[in-house]
């Protein structure tokens, strides 16, 4: 059991969460992802004032590690590498697909299938296949969506397709028996049990050579 400060950023709503002994304290979130470095900051000053808790007091710090925004991973490796350094914590990465399967598998407790979606571009999604244990039947990669892209899964049991990247799948697949698109919204809360379990276990990262998890080279429309 612990106390951990938890920071995402690695999509559009950013967000900053406090736990204590695997239970969530309070979180804060920001929906402007161009503000994601100044306010993640400022949330953490927040929440530890807010709490009366001294930055020393802190077990660990966790952090969502992509894939994701290039932008915003890089705005949160850099945010949790700072304070790890500087206030001599540990460094908790976990993966921005799990957690999202943590989320929505605590509100969606049963044996089926956890897809995540985070939006790539075009028809494009970050995406991984989780069972009921959020252990990883399909790693994380980089999709390119076609109609045929999950029917193995589709036939076998429910399977849950969220996040921001899920709708354009919902589009593209119509409604197939098993399918089912419950509404999601990210958060930094849903790390908290995988990171209790990281923090348990000491899984910790290098804090000099921790780098996201991007999946894929940067690209910039600007150049060829």
């Amino acid at each position: 059991m612990a106390l951990i400060l938890h920071i995402d950023t690695a999509t559009a709503l950013g967000s900053v969460c406090l736990s204590r002994d695997g239970e969530e304290l309070e979180t804060l979130h920001n929906a402007d992802q161009k503000d994601h470095a100044a306010t993640a900051g400022l949330f953490i000053q927040r929440l530890l004032a807010g709490h009366g808790i001294r930055h020393e007091e802190l077990d660990a710090i966790a952090v969502s590690a992509g894939p994701g925004s290039y932008t915003g991973l890089r705005v949160g490796a850099a945010t949790v590498k700072g304070l790890c350094y500087a206030w001599k914590k540990p460094l908790i990465a976990i993966s921005t697909l799990q957690m999202m399967a943590s989320g929505l598998q605590a509100e969606y407790p049963q044996d089926a299938w956890y897809v995540p979606m985070i939006d790539a571009r075009r028809m494009e999604v970050f995406t991984a296949v989780y069972n009921n244990t959020l252990q990883a039947e399909m790693p994380p990669q980089a999709m390119v969506l076609s109609p045929h892209a999950f029917s193995a899964l589709l036939g076998q049991k429910t399977t849950f397709f969220f996040g921001d990247g899920a709708p354009k799948w919902q589009e593209l697949l119509g409604s197939p028996t098993n399918a089912i698109f419950p509404p999601y919204q990210i958060s930094a809360a849903h790390m908290i049990p995988l990171a209790e379990k990281a923090f348990a276990s000491k899984d910790f990262q290098d804090v000099a050579y921790f780098a996201p998890h991007y999946l894929k080279a940067f690209f910039h429309p600007g150049k060829q």
